[in-house]
């Protein structure tokens, strides 16, 4: 009986699961291989044509080439931006769990407003400004790793917690320092959560669509989810086009899930259980 109920409640998640993600997808797929007459009544119906490599042309010459350099911005944001929040939220977490004490409470607490209250556009606008860095790539780079910094010190928090203080101190009495220690000794041993943290933090940054929006504005500096706006418009949608150039934006992050998931839920999982 249980093994009824139990089955029965795994077939119903899968069809719920089908829905949610598969029946959208399958949807942006078709949409995105039809000619511009049929994609404007967004149905499920099979394409009577296949210009897929017309549409794909298409989006890529659109307004001079505007994804590809949008792909080159997007690639170096990435790469900066959780190159910064692996090397600083590893360091600030070590130091946090060795540390405990009030300055270590007051620490915490602030990493789980991070978490909790949601960013302020207008004052960091602001910010950005008085230091220059508004409408740059730089100032981009540091506000996705404001937003991704706490995140990412929980997750290597809870895996420090189980190393022992003892591989701390040998390390010392071999003539170790703070920073020698940290990355000779410490770093290695977190190579688990690091890859969930480059995996994750990669995905949320390539997908940004709110934060280029508002602090990057511009052709020049575009990244490839601020593209989508390249084929909508008040009076004229070009809906094959849009879902192309979705397509063509969605496939690094799909990959990357493929390729990667067994490493992101092993590093999630020992993480949850070391803290």
């Amino acid at each position: 009986m249980r093994s009824l109920k139990r089955a029965g409640a795994e077939g119903i998640a899968l069809i719920l699961a089908t829905v949610v993600f598969l029946v959208p997808f399958s949807f942006m797929i078709l949409t995105a291989v039809k000619d511009d007459v049929q994609s404007a009544d967004l149905d499920f119906a099979w394409p009577a044509n296949w210009p897929i490599v017309a549409n794909f042309i298409e989006v890529i010459e659109a307004r001079d080439h505007i994804l590809l350099r949008a792909f080159v911005n997007s690639i170096i944001l990435t790469v900066a931006s959780v190159t910064l929040i692996v090397i600083a939220g590893a360091m600030a977490a070590f130091v946090l769990q060795r540390r405990p004490g009030r300055v270590g409470a007051v620490a915490n607490f602030l990493v789980l407003t991070g978490l909790i209250v949601p960013p302020a556009v207008v004052p960091t606008i602001w910010l950005l400004q008085a230091i220059g860095l508004f409408k740059t790539l730089p100032g981009l780079v540091l506000v996705e790793v404001a937003f991704g910094l706490a995140y990412a010190m929980l997750l290597f928090r809870a895996f420090i917690a189980a190393i022992p203080r003892e591989l701390d101190q040998a390390a010392m009495i071999d003539g170790c320092g703070g920073l020698s220690l940290f990355f000779r000794v410490i770093f290695p041993l977190l190579r688990p959560v690091t890859i969930t943290v480059i995996l994750t933090s990669s995905v949320k940054v390539f997908n940004d669509f709110v934060n280029p929006l508002y602090f990057l504005p511009g052709d020049d500096n575009a990244t490839v989810q601020v593209t989508l706006y390249n084929f909508q418009s008040q009076y004229s949608t070009q809906w094959n086009l849009l879902f192309m150039d979705i397509v063509l934006i969605t496939i690094p992050p799909l990959l990357a899930f493929v390729f990667f998931n067994r490493k992101i839920v092993a590093g999630m999982t020992a993480g949850s259980i070391k803290g």
